[in-house]
């Protein structure tokens, strides 16, 4: 496939997504409590991906994904600015649910809706060859990309079993950085777990300077 063509596939997939409403019209489970607005990012160059779970109430407001104050946390992580972040010629957002969810009774954000991903996901990866690397936010993210590139999750293994484990996978093709949410929720995690910071991000920023840089 050209350049060109690889392009105009992209651009058709993402324009279906966008346009989807199968959480409103034909839901599986509850309606979808609002109109919906699917967000993400995509491109036939970008290198990197980052796979989420769901748009939050913020993003679901403006339309741009990690607008809110886990993307500054996310791009902390990463070391990129906001401009960097946001240039979709080098970073591709992929969320496993494209609309915001809703909110559960604790007012949590309920978890990423299940039309999405039986319906657009392997289409629209199969269209994005050119990812080197994953970055798997959360473990709804973390179980649909690691079993799609051959790597599957045991069933009980917990987020932080995970990415603890992130060594093993720093050869596969393309590589799988598992990352725990950014939400301000997870500060607790943080602490109790410094290995994370001292270990995972300074090879994160390394993975991501490589790809973004012009």
């Amino acid at each position: 496939m050209t350049i060109r063509a690889s392009r105009k596939k992209i651009d058709e997939i993402a324009a279906h997504i966008r346009a989807c409403r199968l959480c409103a019209e034909t839901p599986e489970g509850a309606t979808l409590p609002h109109e919906p607005r699917p967000v993400l990012r995509v491109s036939s160059s970008a290198r990197l991906l980052l796979a989420s779970q769901a748009p939050g109430n913020l993003v679901n407001q403006t339309g741009v994904p990690f607008n809110d104050p886990s993307g500054d946390r996310l791009r902390d992580w990463m070391g990129v600015d906001r401009e960097t972040f946001y240039d979709v010629s080098r970073i591709a957002i992929v969320p496993m649910g494209f609309c915001f969810p809703g909110n559960d009774a604790a007012g949590g954000d309920l978890p990423p809706r299940p039309e999405c991903r039986p319906r657009w996901h392997d289409s629209l990866f199969a269209a994005l060859p050119q990812i080197e690397t994953v970055v798997a936010i959360g473990r709804y993210a973390q179980d649909y990309h690691f079993a799609r590139l051959g790597h599957a999750l045991p069933r009980g293994a917990s987020v932080s079993e995970i990415v603890a484990r992130w060594r093993e996978f720093e050869n596969a093709s393309p590589l799988i950085f598992p990352l725990p949410h950014p939400s301000w929720r997870n500060s607790g995690w943080l602490k109790r777990n410094p290995w994370f910071e001292a270990e995972v991000l300074p090879a994160l920023r390394a993975e991501v300077a490589r790809l973004v840089k012009t």
